[in-house]
C-alpha cells in the first residue's frame, strides 16, 4: 500500500473517532492539517490573526459535524483545506463588500455614479456565476487543482504533496483543467477566443 493510501486509511479512523466524541482523534487531525490549513488561510487572506481564526473555525466543524465528509469528493486532507478554503474566501468576500460599501458612500457625487456602481456589480456577479458554473462542468480532480492553485494560492509542487501526486500529473491536470475552463467560459462568452 502507498503512503496516500495508508494516511487517508488513518485519516478515515480518526474521522471515525470524532464522530464518536474523540478529542484525541482530532486533536491528531490537527497535528496532520493545521499547519496546511493555517498556511492557506494566511495566503488567502494576508492576516495571521485572521487565518487562525478560520482554522479554529474549520476544526470546530469538524468536530460538530464529522458526518458532513463525503469520501466520493476527495480526501479527508483535500475536505479540510477545501472547507479553509471557503471560510477564508467568504472572508475576503465580506471584508471587500464592507469596504465597497464604505467607498461608495466617501464616492457618491450623485445617481449617474451609483447607476455605474450598480452595472459593474452585475458585470461581475455574471461573471462569478458563470466561473462557478464552469468550474462545476470540470472533471473533479482538475477543479481540485485549480482550486488549490488560483483560490487557495498553492504552487504545483505544493499541490502535489498535499494530495500525493507525481508533480507531472498535478501540472498535466491543472492545463488540461484550465483549457476546458477557457473553453466552457468563451462559450458563455466571458472570455475571447483566439480565432
Amino acid at each position: 500500500m502507498n503512503d496516500r493510501v495508508v494516511s487517508q486509511t488513518e485519516d478515515l479512523d480518526l474521522l471515525w473517532r470524532v464522530r464518536q466524541r474523540d478529542p484525541e482523534a482530532l486533536a491528531r487531525l490537527y497535528d496532520r492539517y493545521g499547519c496546511a490549513a493555517y498556511g492557506l488561510a494566511l495566503r488567502i487572506l494576508r492576516d495571521p490573526e485572521a487565518a487562525a481564526e478560520v482554522v479554529q473555525e474549520v476544526f470546530l466543524r469538524l468536530w460538530q459535524r464529522p458526518d458532513h465528509y463525503d469520501p466520493l469528493r476527495g480526501t479527508v486532507a483535500t475536505w479540510l483545506l477545501s472547507l479553509t478554503h471557503h471560510r477564508a474566501i467568504d472572508l475576503v468576500r465580506a471584508r471587500r463588500r464592507q469596504g465597497q460599501a464604505v467607498l461608495a458612500l466617501a464616492q457618491a457625487d450623485g445617481p449617474t455614479d451609483a447607476e455605474t456602481a450598480l452595472a459593474e456589480l452585475a458585470w461581475l456577479q455574471e461573471r462569478r456565476q458563470a466561473v462557478r458554473q464552469a468550474l462545476a462542468e470540470l472533471a473533479p480532480v482538475q477543479r481540485q487543482v485549480i482550486e488549490l492553485a488560483y483560490f487557495g494560492g498553492l504552487t504545483q509542487r505544493e499541490i502535489a504533496a498535499l494530495l500525493g501526486e507525481p508533480l507531472g500529473t498535478v501540472k498535466t491536470r491543472l492545463r488540461l483543467g484550465m483549457q476546458r475552463l477557457r473553453s466552457l467560459l468563451a462559450a458563455r462568452g466571458m472570455v475571447e477566443t483566439d480565432d
